[in-house]
C-alpha cells in the first residue's frame, strides 16, 4: 500500500482481519512527509527499493498486488516500471545494477515460471488506485479546490514547484522541454527510464477508484482516466447496500491507439484539445481497466471525499469503510477468511 504509512492504518487492519495469513500486508514508509516533494521519479525509486527489500524479507511470497492513494498511485506506476521483469529478461533496475549477481539469480522467486512477466520477481495480480491524478493536475477541474477558475488553473503550473517542489512540476506537466516530454507523458509508454506500460499490462487486473464529487484535491476525470467526451452523468445512489458509496462499476476495454473522438472532429476543435491529455489517456487505455466511481454526496463529511475513499483516520473518515471492503471483496476473494 502506497501513500503515507499512517494513512493506511484502518485499511491495513481490515486487510489483516478479513484475509488469511497467506497474505502479507505492507504499508509503505519510504515517502513520508516532505519526501513527497522530491518528484514522482525519486519517490518511485525509493518505493522500488522498499518493495525489493520487502520481497527479500518474505521469501515465501509468490504474488503481488498494489494499492495506491492519490499521489501514491503515480508513485506506484513509476515503481512498477522499474521493477518489471519481462519474460525471460531483466528489469531496468537489474540492467543498470553493478552487482555481480547473475541474471538467473536476480529478481527470481522460487515457484514463479519466468516465461511470464514479473514485478520484483513476483506474479503481478492487482494494481489498484484510489483518487489518483493519472492525467496530472493541469486540466480543467483536475484540481477542484481551484473551482474551475481559468485564471487560477493557468497560474498554478507556474508556481506549484514553489510549494511542492519537483512533484508540482510533474503533476502540472511543466517539467518537460523541447527534447523530452513531461514525466507523466513518458509514464504511459516503455522508455529508458522504465517499462511503465508493460508493467501495467502484466497485472491481471487494473482498477481505478474515483470520487464523483467532494474531492478537493483530485478531479473525477483524472482519477478515472477519462477524456472530457467520455464523462458520464454523475450518479449518487449506491449499487449495493453493502457498498453504499460505490455508484458505478464498468469494465473499460483496450482502446486501439489512434482511435479517438477527435479523429472526426473539426480542425478548430482538434486545436483546442489538450494534446498531452489525449496522449496520456490513449496510452493508459492500451490496457483494460476496471473503473469504480464513488460518491460521498450523502456523507456527513462530503467535502472530505479525498480522505474518505481511503479512510485516512477511522474516527473522522469511517464513512468510507465500505470502499475498503469493496476493494477487499472484489480483488482478494480467494484469500477471504471463511466462516466456519
Amino acid at each position: 500500500m502506497e501513500s503515507l504509512e499512517d494513512n493506511w492504518k484502518f485499511a491495513a487492519e481490515q486487510f489483516n482481519k478479513k484475509l488469511t495469513d497467506e497474505v502479507v500486508v505492507h504499508c509503505s514508509s519510504s515517502n513520508s512527509a516532505f519526501k513527497t516533494f522530491n518528484g514522482v521519479d525519486v519517490m518511485g525509486e525509493r518505493l522500488a527499493d522498499e518493495v525489493s527489500e520487502v520481497v527479500k524479507n518474505n521469501p515465501g511470497v509468490s504474488k503481488v498486488s498494489f494499492v495506491g492513494h492519490s499521489l501514491g498511485g503515480l508513485t506506484l506506476r513509476y515503481a512498477i516500471g522499474k521493477l518489471y521483469d519481462p519474460p525471460g529478461g531483466r528489469s531496468v533496475r537489474q540492467e543498470k545494477s553493478e552487482s555481480s549477481t547473475t541474471n538467473s539469480e536476480k529478481g527470481r522467486i522460487k515457484g514463479i515460471t519466468q516465461s511470464h512477466a514479473t514485478i520484483a520477481g513476483l506474479e503481478p495480480i492487482n494494481f489498484i488506485t484510489l483518487a489518483t491524478p493519472h492525467l496530472g493536475c493541469r486540466g480543467n477541474q483536475y484540481l477542484p479546490f481551484l473551482f474551475g477558475f481559468a485564471a487560477l488553473e493557468t497560474i498554478a503550473p507556474l508556481v506549484s514547484h514553489w510549494f511542492i517542489g519537483n512533484t508540482g512540476k510533474h503533476l502540472f506537466l511543466s517539467d518537460g522541454d523541447k527534447d523530452k516530454k513531461p514525466l507523466l507523458q513518458r509514464m504511459v509508454t516503455d522508455c529508458d527510464e522504465g517499462k511503465f506500460l508493460s508493467a501495467l499490462k502484466s497485472f491481471k487486473k487494473r482498477s481505478a477508484y474515483a470520487n464523483v464529487c467532494g474531492d478537493r484535491m483530485v478531479g473525477w476525470r483524472t482519477a478515472s482516466i477519462r477524456k472530457a467526451a467520455e464523462m458520464p452523468d454523475p450518479l449518487h445512489e449506491g449499487l449495493d447496500s453493502k457498498y453504499s458509496h460505490v455508484v458505478r462499476e464498468e469494465d473499460v476495454p483496450v482502446v486501439a491507439k489512434g482511435s479517438s473522438e477527435n479523429q472526426n472532429s473539426k480542425p478548430e476543435e482538434i486545436s483546442a484539445c489538450d494534446a498531452a491529455e489525449e496522449e496520456m489517456v490513449a496510452g493508459l487505455q492500451q490496457v483494460p481497466w476496471w473503473r469504480v466511481d464513488v460518491s460521498f454526496s450523502k456523507a456527513k463529511a462530503t467535502y472530505q471525499a479525498h480522505n474518505l475513499i481511503q479512510v485516512k483516520t477511522a474516527s473522522a473518515h469511517g464513512e468510507g469503510a465500505d470502499v475498503i471492503e469493496h476493494i477487499i471483496d472484489k480483488h482478494f476473494s480467494e484469500y477471504l477468511v471463511r466462516d466456519t
